[in-house]
């Protein structure tokens, strides 16, 4: 975990530019024993450009064999203990939108599923209901009133939606709604502890309404909640490194982790690498440390389609050059967490990593950037959590330690 005592004490300005390039789920596992890794298999010349010229290792994002969700798996990268700095789904989405989450508010992150006639879960993520037929129905449980609390309801993407319920005396400590997995009803909200048995009340009562107004709907007939939370209160990223930071990301979960960790969060239209790569060029002159976040290479991990993340690597090394040319001099490229297609879900194998800082890199020998080379590199194998004071160092940005 990093010092933050002594990042605030060590850090000073400078003209650099840092690049947290962010490849959602990047790593993965061969489909045969002894065959490539998507990363590997993926003709990416831009990034095995950057891992000649710079240093390759793997990071581990929580622990050695912990599998990391996405909100801890980033948090980790910007140097916060995960373990240390527990930080819920349902607020990540909630701020990633732009909902208020204040310090007592509870959040929760929704999907819509599908039930069958027994009411058991027949589709997890109602046929990954698009965006304008989820719209409506969120309108409808945005009607939902309860008294004794105050409840906003919104639209995040496609299935997924927040609630957030503010009052006094709540208490986030509920247990998921979602079993995550079919065959099997969904749970009531559950108190954890008894000083949330009133906040989980709260919403039953609101999930029985919820499913009631869109109970006749062919596909997304239920719902469940996920990662009841409230503010974190985390300490400021800003005021920890003395970075003008930025988050460039498409996707709420992400935009989220970042206004709770206080960068500024750039809005930008489009959803492709070129996108992101565009929108940062609009502000490179107002900002030093960027945060770029891809998120297709995940997607297609968790849908199992090994040639589909193939693709979206080799999209994002074309796009490549576009960032480049705008001459940072620190990059790091890696992921939040290994997603193989193999797997069809997030592992706990260590995620490759690159860091290309030509001014003050040793490059070591290897020429490719994929697990394999990865393993052989010179920064070994080593916790996520260090990757910020690696890259502030090598960025002129910190200064010595000590007489």
């Amino acid at each position: 975990m990093v010092d933050f005592k002594m990042m605030r004490e060590l850090h000073h300005q400078s003209n650099t530019k840092i690049v947290l390039l962010v490849l959602d789920g990047v790593g993965g596992l061969p489909i045969e024993p002894g065959g490539p890794t998507e990363l590997e298999a993926a003709h990416t010349p831009n990034l095995d450009r950057l891992a000649t010229e710079g240093m390759l290792g793997l990071i581990n994002p929580i622990r050695p064999g912990i599998t990391p969700g996405s909100g801890p798996g980033h948090l980790a990268l910007f140097g916060y203990d995960p373990i240390k700095y527990g930080v819920g789904r349902g607020v990540l989405e909630a701020s990633g939108i732009g909902m208020e989450v204040a310090i007592g508010d509870v959040a929760a992150r929704g999907n819509f599923c599908t039930l069958d006639a027994k009411g058991m879960i027949i589709d997890r993520r109602a046929g990954r209901l698009s965006s304008d037929r989820a719209i409506p129905l969120v309108e409808l449980m945005s009607e939902i009133q309860l008294f004794g609390v105050e409840i906003e309801t919104r639209h995040v993407r496609d299935y997924r939606f927040a609630v957030v319920m503010r009052g006094e005396g709540l208490e986030p400590d509920i247990d998921d709604t979602d079993p995550q997995q079919t065959g099997v009803p969904p749970h009531p909200a559950r108190a954890l502890t008894d000083s949330a048995k009133k906040t989980a009340g709260f919403f039953n009562a609101w999930i029985s309404q919820a499913q009631s107004k869109i109970a006749d709907n062919p596909k997304a007939n239920a719902i469940t909640l996920r990662g009841f939370s409230t503010d974190p209160n985390l300490p400021q990223f800003p005021e920890i490194y003395g970075t003008r930071a930025v988050c460039v990301a498409g996707y709420p979960m992400y935009r989220g982790v970042s206004r709770l960790v206080g960068m500024q969060v750039h809005d930008f239209e489009g959803d492709r690498p070129e996108d992101e790569f565009r929108a940062s060029a609009d502000i490179w002159d107002n900002f030093d440390f960027f945060f770029i976040h891809i998120k297709k290479i995940d997607s297609m991990g968790e849908d199992g389609n090994f040639e589909g993340k193939v693709k979206v690597i080799e999209t994002l090394d074309v796009a490549l050059p576009t960032l480049l040319d705008l001459n940072p001099d620190v990059v790091c490229v890696t992921g939040d967490h290994s997603t193989p297609a193999r797997l069809r879900t997030h592992s706990w194998h260590p995620v490759p990593t690159l860091l290309w800082a030509p001014a003050t890199a040793l490059a070591d020998n290897q020429i490719a950037y994929g697990e394999r080379a990865c393993a052989q590199g010179s920064l070994g194998i080593f916790p996520a959590t260090d990757l910020m004071p690696l890259m502030m160092a090598h960025a002129n940005r910190l200064a010595k330690y000590g007489a």
